[in-house]
């Protein structure tokens, strides 16, 4: 009963941790595992309508370059849905709440696995619709549960990166359906299981998460989720004083960036900042591109895996299949590789600092390594890549993979420290919408690997390589900003001294 009454309970959170985990895996990011259910795609006939014999040397061979652009056009819509619909969906959670925008999501979701299942080759069009619905609804199941990392304070950033792992590795998803198919399991049974799925999520929703949202700082005394009849009052006062508590907090809240021509320090019980100081921010600006030059390297790799693994095996299908299936293995070690960088960003929790640091300037200065190191690993994924060496690819899906979860729970992380907890859900959105925008691009340059560059990606693949070159200007600009800061507190107790 003690337990009942205290909805905030350690063995609630843990339990709140550990399904929101497991959904995040089982269900957020599937759409990624495109690779996968391209190839059962493919093989159940979707747009092999498009697919033409044509003859080379008196050789009579079938080209299924239409087919690949079709399929393609598909992934990139729905990669684009899956992060520019994150800024509406990021209002729809700071103003409505975790409940409302959950049932939304599931909703959304479920849709989306239903038109696939009753879809079939001579309905290969709703795949138009499907991948995007669970691209939307899947992204919904993420930004719900990344709240959850304010249950645990110190470990808040490693919480935060371990559900973003999650999101990745379940693009292993598809291959399980691609494994299942090939064992005789159609791709209907297995969608019409994702289906029913939804409702677990119903459950979570109703007894294991708040109808509002969890703020950050934690108040004393903070409880969720289902409740006991027997101390309601109680239990009513205190979420109430968790209210009041928040409202403070949000009300002398500062952010640690201020603009370039600003030489005041930040005092404390400084007005929140507004949404739009914070969008037009340098801060903003150069997280933006640092996730956009990346992300989009990142969506062009996966939407032409097929294509590529086609070129590099000379069309042999048991290859391509081993290759696909190495791919999507590797996608599972998201949810081990994300929470280093979360250890990198809590490095410095519980430790000593220096007199007139802040706790979120604390924070960015642990940053700077995991910017610099997310720019890393993505300049040598892409290296890999682009050499056109069949074997060397294991070794790309695993920089890959390592690198997609440093991107994705490093965006979140830095978002969170370097802006007010109020924008969180706006901000995210923002973020993810307009790096959307700029995914785009992919389609462009699938276009131009398969007409201009008769399907060879390498000088494409060059191109990209530079460009995300340009992600380390973030992690550099993070790093001049802390020196400022420090030389301007130094100053400031300077001039005060007697």
């Amino acid at each position: 009963m003690r337990e009942c009454q205290d909805g905030g309970g350690g063995a609630r959170r843990w339990l709140t941790l550990l399904t929101g985990l497991l959904e995040c895996l089982g269900f957020a990011g599937v759409v990624f595992g495109w690779a996968s259910l391209v190839f059962v795609l493919k093989s159940d006939g979707y747009f092999s309508h498009m697919c033409i014999n044509v003859t080379v040397s008196g050789n009579v061979s079938e080209d299924c370059s239409a087919q690949d652009e079709q399929l393609s056009v598909i992934f990139t819509i729905a990669s684009f849905m899956n992060n520019f619909f994150t800024l509406p969906n990021g209002f729809l959670f700071d103003h409505f709440g975790t409940m409302v925008t959950r049932l939304v999501g599931i909703s959304i979701y479920t849709t989306g696995t239903l038109l696939i299942a009753f879809s079939n080759a001579a309905l290969s069009v709703l795949l138009y619709c499907a991948l995007p619905l669970i691209a939307v609804g899947g992204i919904l199941f993420l930004v719900t549960n990344m709240q959850v990392g304010n249950l645990f304070g110190a470990h808040r950033s490693t919480v935060i990166t371990l559900y973003n792992g999650a999101f990745d590795s379940s693009s292993a998803v598809f291959l399980i359906v691609k494994l299942l198919y090939q064992d005789g399991v159609s791709l209907r049974a297995s969608l019409l299981f994702l289906s029913c799925c939804s409702g677990i999520h119903l459950i979570r929703t109703f007894l294991l998460l708040p109808r509002s949202h969890i703020p950050y700082p934690l108040p004393e005394n903070y409880t969720y989720g289902v409740k006991c009849p027997v101390g309601q009052a109680k239990s009513t006062s205190m979420n109430r004083a968790g209210q009041r508590h928040l409202q403070t907090a949000r009300d002398s809240e500062t952010t640690p960036f201020q603009e370039e021509n600003s030489t005041q320090v930040p005092q404390a019980g400084t007005a929140v900042r507004s949404f739009k100081s914070c969008v037009l921010s340098w801060f903003f600006f150069w997280h933006l591109l640092w996730l956009s030059v990346m992300q989009l390297r990142h969506y062009l790799f996966i939407g032409t895996l097929n294509p590529m693994l086609q070129r590099l095996t000379a069309g042999d299908s048991s290859l391509v299949s081993t290759y696909t299936n190495a791919f999507a293995l590797t996608q599972l070690c998201g949810i081990l590789c994300a929470p280093w960088n979360g250890l990198i960003m809590d490095r410095h929790k519980g430790k000593p600092r220096e007199a007139g640091v802040c706790e979120r300037e604390a924070d960015l200065r642990a940053c700077v390594l995991s910017l610099g190191v997310t720019a890393l690993q993505c300049v040598l994924f892409s290296l890999c890549a682009t050499l056109p060496l069949l074997t060397l690819q294991y070794l790309t899906f695993a920089l890959q993979v390592l690198n997609r979860s440093f991107l994705y729970g490093g965006n979140a992380a830095f978002i969170s420290m370097a802006f007010p907890p109020a924008h969180f859900g706006k901000l995210y959105g923002s973020v993810m919408a307009l790096s959307a925008v700029v995914s785009l691009l992919q389609y462009p340059c699938f276009a131009l690997i398969n007409g201009p560059l008769g399907g060879d990606p390498f000088a494409v693949n060059v191109a990209l390589t530079v460009l995300s070159c340009l992600a380390f200007v973030h992690p550099l600009y993070v790093y001049l900003h802390c020196r400022r800061r420090a030389a301007q507190r130094g100053g400031a107790n300077r001039s005060t001294a007697p």
